[in-house]
């Protein structure tokens, strides 16, 4: 019986890769950069399951291309580059990849947290660009205590909640806005659940951590950005769109914030000519809050499991549409 066929749109790592070539035919796009949108509609014409990337546009026109697709297994938490209705509709399963980049997720919002407060980035550039003269001066690069500061975390899901236990242990005050009540972080640190305003104007450090919606597309704009500290910092590593570029731009030329720390951009790549790039007051990094070895590897792990259950007739481990069931029952191939 020949094996199923899946074009893979990113070289995936190894553990990942070895287990889907067990199971399939595997075709896998080469180059480091993502392959254009008309080479993935040429490429699914005639397989049986795509694995895909969040900078992948997975709607319609590349359904209509694939007569014979059956599943996207996306290595990432987020899918709001596929089409869900359009998937479901058509009876093809999706699946992603949640809750193993949870830690490694926390632990870079904190990197940039620190780098932030203490100023790393800019000190690493004053070594480097032989700005360093004096030996030791009182007023050289201060920056800010993280111990026993105040910490306010938007979304406290997973990766939030991993957040605020890092806080607890610098005795940090834990404020958390949500739209769904979560007694747990409560009970286990001590956070206190306030409104969007109250945690903007109280914190010291606010992190976000929401999903991208429509409710959530620019949560964080001018208006919100001026209810803010001047001397309070802004750590962003869920979702780009969630901040207004623009406003965060102004907010950080004009001192009305002190920093902000970005691992994700509404537009990316970010391009080289974006005025944050000429800002010393906010760090830049590409995307790569769950960028450990262990993660990566294991979520390559995870879109093999995803796809080799489809395929043996077995629920997906990590199915986000559900209610496809019903339009394609397991083992109706």
């Amino acid at each position: 019986m020949p094996k199923p066929k899946v074009y893979i749109t990113r070289m995936l790592p190894e553990r990942g890769l070895k287990m889907i070539k067990e199971h399939f035919e595997a075709e896998i796009w080469p180059e480091y950069a993502p392959p254009p949108k008309e080479t993935i509609i040429k490429k699914v014409a005639n397989v049986d399951a795509l694995v895909s990337l969040l900078s992948d546009k997975i709607d319609a026109e590349v359904f209509n291309a694939a007569p014979k697709l059956k599943i996207v297994s996306q290595i990432a938490v987020g899918f709001d580059n596929i089409d869900l209705k359009e998937a479901t509709s058509r009876g093809i399963y999706v699946t992603n990849t949640p809750e193993v980049l949870t830690d490694t997720t926390a632990d870079f919002a904190w990197a940039l947290l620190m780098a932030l407060a203490r100023r790393v980035v800019e000190a690493d550039k004053y070594v480097r660009t032989g700005q360093w003269k004096v030996a030791w001066h009182p007023e050289m690069l201060q920056g800010r205590d993280v111990y026993g500061a105040t910490i306010g975390i938007i979304g406290a899901g997973r990766i939030g909640f991993g957040v605020a236990q890092r806080a607890t242990g610098f005795k940090m005050k834990i404020l958390f806005y949500d739209v769904i009540p979560r007694p747990e972080i409560e009970k286990e640190f001590g956070a206190k659940r306030v409104d969007l305003d109250t945690l903007l104007r109280e914190s010291d450090f606010v992190s976000v951590h929401v999903p991208l919606m429509k409710e959530t597309a620019h949560l964080i704009n001018e208006e919100r950005l001026k209810l803010m500290k001047k001397t309070a910092y802004l750590i962003n590593n869920s979702r780009g769109p969630v901040v207004d570029e623009k406003a965060l731009y102004n907010a950080l030329k004009e001192g009305k914030i002190a920093g902000a720390g970005l691992d994700v951009f509404e537009q990316e790549p970010l391009r080289i000519d974006s005025p944050l790039v000429k800002l010393d007051n906010v760090i830049l990094a590409p995307h790569i809050s769950s960028s450990s070895y262990e993660t990566r590897s294991r979520m390559g792990e995870m879109v093999a499991e995803n796809l080799i259950a489809y395929f043996e007739k077995r629920t997906p481990p990590n199915l986000v549409n559900s209610e496809v069931v019903k339009v394609r029952p397991l083992g109706g191939h």
